[in-house]
């Protein structure tokens, strides 16, 4: 073995390790003051060797904030019988929300002044809120701290005094249509020790008097601890929906939204390996689901006909072998599909109109800007709309939204955020390539960079995350312009365990098939380099959460493939974090990477867990950021990876760990701290992509 270099006294690592707990458990015991002493001191050498970039820094930060446009108003809501809007002053983290009577821009209200809320606060993160159905009462969650429990507060509207109800809930709150001048039911969740939301509640609220709940109603609870539950509301208003879900089966009840008290009636009892999501038209219900395909198709069923002892659901919209059906969305009209081309990795918009039959009278695909891109349907309150709002973006096209007229076809841009400075949008062009992954498979490879630099090889960073289905449709970034301007170029490498190619993509990424999100990763490397689109000596790889675990693994495995890597929150003690069912999410979690109880399943995930695969080489330079208050990857994750990574290393390249003490897994919650950091992150980008200068 070769020899390994000493680590200087006063490095953390040097002066906190302890011989009789090589692996650094002992960074788990978040009481213990030397933890939090170990993490200072990590801080304080990452602020040192930082200290050279602190002017890049600046310039970066500075450089992103007279790129955007920094005075935001939202696009108006209209519902009933206001209209809603937000407003996020120019040096101000947050934003201001003003409603107006439909038709009267006159009665302008202040609403809810978040920033107000949040003053004094180290962390602040609004979970959700919502109107009650008279739209003059406000509910929100708020969550202080960073752990992700959230307190519940209710207002009149606009100026009334804003009252606490209830303490360590989930984020989500939904109203019930039982609405009288009396009161009104209001929905929520809580947690169990794990974090897991395994409760649904509904607490009526006297509105007549000083707000205040009544005795809570328990209206589902999951036993199962690989199970989630979640509520919402149908479009229709007619149906309250409480789902119940692991990372691989599902289970949707409902309850009439007028009669809240009702008990909950299941659709269709859960079978392991079988999701469905449910929608509602007057008459009928729609079930997308993956019970004869794993491409999902849509059925329907008549109301009344749920009594039947075997409800006989009818195929709407049959599974096809080169797509998957991802959403639906009910109307008046009809429905608006989300169906994702395995072939392309791009989801489009299918509109459906029915007649009254539930006849299908018209079925196209909504036009798209460009051939890789992303159009989403935007929440539209109404459910008797015929004018859709859409956001489009791409690589190379900033977010833009329009209004689409489903009778006459007509698209009117409502907003497009604005871009300045001296790299335009215009300048820049991106396109797709396929790299082959160790078995032969096509692996789609983004990149973006700017045009005149279009047929040469650049410094390039590379992202991925890989899990849970998640695609990474392109979107458009102002950050990323420092980096297109000074020559680097941006990918993205849509690994299995990713949902770009739909279903089967996800399916070839987890479980026993994960390694194939670590194959396509470094096949996507090689590809850009390959191809003369990437400098091989000049490629940062970049992932967070689940990503920092792709990133994690493909640096143990190929350090000399990247002269960087990036890691955010990183998802990197994969096997003692899932042997431990006491954690957040652990139990949740065994669908998606195995169960390690099982030897096999346990020895399968050892192969590649990032900190138990580190071994004496030459690191690339690495940045780590962790969050004290994340309660989805702990901490501990990062620190461990840095000590032992640090005492490992072999090169010259600095291995760097920064704990945020104030945040969780989504760091700062206001928009200038995030913008600063992600500006330290880049400088740190450019320094490893020698584009610093």
């Amino acid at each position: 073995m070769k020899a390994q270099p000493a680590l200087h006294v006063g490095h953390p690592v040097t002066d906190y390790y302890r011989a009789n707990d090589p692996q650094w458990h002992w960074l788990e015991q978040r009481d213990d003051t030397a933890v939090s002493d170990f993490l200072t001191a990590a801080n304080n050498q990452h602020a040192t060797w930082f200290k050279p970039l602190e002017p890049l820094a600046d310039t970066l930060y500075d450089s992103h904030l007279r790129r955007r446009e920094l005075a935001v108003t939202s696009l108006p809501t209209t519902l009933d019988h206001f209209t809603f809007w937000s407003e996020t002053a120019a040096d101000e983290d947050y934003p201001r929300w003003w409603r107006h009577r439909n038709g009267q821009p006159e009665t302008r209200e202040l609403t809810l002044d978040v920033p107000e809320r949040a003053h004094g606060q180290a962390f602040y993160d609004m979970g959700d809120m919502a109107l009650s159905p008279d739209e003059q009462w406000l509910a929100w969650t708020e969550d202080t701290q960073g752990d992700e429990r959230f307190q519940l507060w209710l207002k009149r509207l606009p100026d009334g005094q804003p009252t606490p109800l209830l303490s360590d809930i989930g984020p989500g709150v939904c109203w019930a249509e039982d609405q009288t001048s009396a009161g009104a039911s209001l929905l929520f969740s809580r947690f169990d020790d794990t974090q897991r939301p395994d409760s649904l509640w509904s607490i009526y609220l006297a509105l007549d008097q000083a707000p205040h709940g009544q005795a809570e109603t328990l209206l589902l609870r999951e036993e199962d601890p690989e199970f989630w539950l979640g509520m919402g509301k149908t479009r229709s208003r007619e149906w309250l929906v409480l789902e119940s879900a692991s990372k691989d089966t599902s289970e949707v009840h409902v309850i009439p939204a007028r009669t809240p008290t009702h008990p909950p009636r299941c659709l269709q009892p859960r079978q392991p390996g079988v999701e469905y999501t449910i929608d509602h038209r007057p008459g009928v219900f729609y079930r997308l689901h993956n019970q004869a395909s794993t491409h999902f198709q849509l059925d329907c069923l008549p109301i009344d006909a749920l009594d039947a002892d075997t409800p006989a659901w009818q195929t709407l919209v049959a599974a096809r072998q080169d797509a998957t059906l991802e959403g639906v969305d009910a109307f008046a009209w009809g429905l608006m599909l989300g169906e994702r081309d395995h072939d392309q990795a791009q989801v489009r918009l299918r509109q459906l109109e029915l007649d009254d039959r539930h006849q299908i009278t018209r079925d196209d695909y909504l036009a798209q800007p460009e051939p890789l891109c992303s159009q989403l349907l935007e929440d539209a309150p109404h459910f008797d709309t015929r004018v859709l709002r859409l956001r489009e973006e791409s690589f190379t096209r900033p977010p833009s939204w329009y209004a689409l007229d489903l009778t006459t076809g007509e698209r009117t841009l409502l907003k497009r955020v604005p871009v300045y400075g001296s790299l335009a949008p215009e300048q820049l062009t991106s396109r797709r390539i396929w790299a082959t992954s160790a078995d032969g498979e096509r692996v789609p490879v983004s990149i973006v960079r700017r045009s005149d630099l279009d047929h040469q090889p650049l410094p390039t960073l590379l992202y991925g995350y890989g899990a849970y289905g998640e695609p990474l449709d392109p979107w458009f970034s102002i950050a990323r312009l420092e980096l297109l301007e000074r020559g680097g170029a941006f990918a993205v490498a849509h690994v299995r365990g990713g949902g770009e190619r739909g279903e089967p993509w996800y399916l070839n990424g987890k479980m026993a098939h994960k390694e194939h999100s670590f194959d396509d990763f470094l096949a996507a490397r090689d590809a850009l380099a390959d191809q003369g689109l990437s400098d091989p000596q000049r490629i940062v790889a970049c992932g967070a959460s689940a990503g920092g675990l792709l990133v994690g693994t493909c640096i143990n495995r190929a350090p000399q493939a990247f002269c960087g890597a990036v890691l955010e929150v990183p998802f990197l003690d994969v096997l003692r974090t899932m042997q431990n069912p006491s954690l957040p999410l652990t139990t949740a979690e065994y669908s998606e990477w195995g169960n390690p109880n099982d030897p096999a399943v346990a020895e399968r995930i050892a192969r590649y867990s990032p900190v138990d695969n580190i071994t004496a080489q030459a690191y690339p330079a690495l940045w780590l950021e962790g969050s004290w208050f994340d309660t989805r990857v702990s901490y501990w994750e990062p620190a461990k990876f840095y000590a032992r990574v640090s005492q490992q290393q072999q090169g010259t390249a600095p291995v760097l760990l920064h704990t945020d003490m104030s945040s969780g897994h989504g760091g700062a919650s206001g928009r200038f701290k995030a913008w600063r950091d992600a500006a330290r992150q880049d400088a740190f980008i450019l320094w490893a992509l020698n584009l610093a200068d």
